[in-house]
């Protein structure tokens, strides 16, 4: 099955975010959400480790690596940027000031359920559930970017989530390689399909429900969506 690339799916969140407002980038696939704003949005990026409008990643060999997001990846700061420390990061993300946390996952279940912390590894490191905990409860709406099946070919959408939940019935909308999908009161809407996949090909992946939308997006190789 033909999938999105890692940036062709970053951009394809990049452009379903608003024209402005506040939006965390969780560890992971959606730091890459950052190289591919548009270039009149207003949207001002935060990491947690304490940034506020961060920038898109530096070419190479222009990197300062005094200035890196919570994954310890370079950066660049954007005009009117700021630093602080931990903990006014965290209250910024435990107060509700944050309109968007787009996350990486392990799973979410039809409920919105969301499990994306590691239980650890088996050369002995350590679990560790960062601070994804404070996003999922903190941020007014919660999105998903993650491949849609893991490397096995499991579903990483599910009825009910397997992993220890990160936070429960948070998660609004999920967008994967393959399809967009909203979590609804009514249950799991497919929104957008990657064009050359049919919804029973998504289905056919998928540990849970879902309902074609009234009108189905196909969604481009390049990211982009269209009616």
């Amino acid at each position: 099955m033909k999938t999105l690339g890692r940036s062709e799916l970053a951009r394809m969140v990049a452009l379903h975010l608003p024209r402005q407002g506040f939006v965390n980038l969780g560890i992971g696939a959606p730091t890459e959400i950052g190289d591919y704003l548009p270039p009149d949005t207003d949207v001002m990026l935060h990491s947690e480790n304490g940034v506020l409008n961060v920038g898109p990643r530096p070419p190479k060999e222009a990197e300062d690596w005094d200035l890196i997001n919570a994954g310890k990846i370079p950066i660049t700061l954007g005009t009117g940027g700021a630093f602080f420390d931990s903990t006014l990061s965290f209250a910024m993300m435990r107060g509700g000031h944050l309109d968007i946390a787009v996350l990486g996952a392990f799973q979410v279940s039809e409920r919105g359920d969301i499990a994306n912390w590691t239980t650890g590894e088996s050369n002995g490191a350590p679990p560790g559930i960062g601070g994804a905990i404070d996003l999922a409860v903190g941020a007014r709406t919660i999105w998903v970017m993650m491949d849609h099946t893991t490397k096995e070919g499991a579903p990483r959408i599910v009825r009910t989530c397997t992993f220890p939940l990160t936070a429960a019935k948070v998660v609004s909308r999920i967008f994967t390689n393959i399809a967009i999908v909203d979590v609804t009161p009514k249950g799991l809407v497919l929104d957008a399909v990657l064009d050359g996949l049919t919804p029973a090909d998504v289905q056919a992946v998928t540990g849970a429900e879902l309902q074609p939308a009234k009108k189905l997006r196909k969604i481009q190789p390049s990211g982009t969506v269209v009616s």
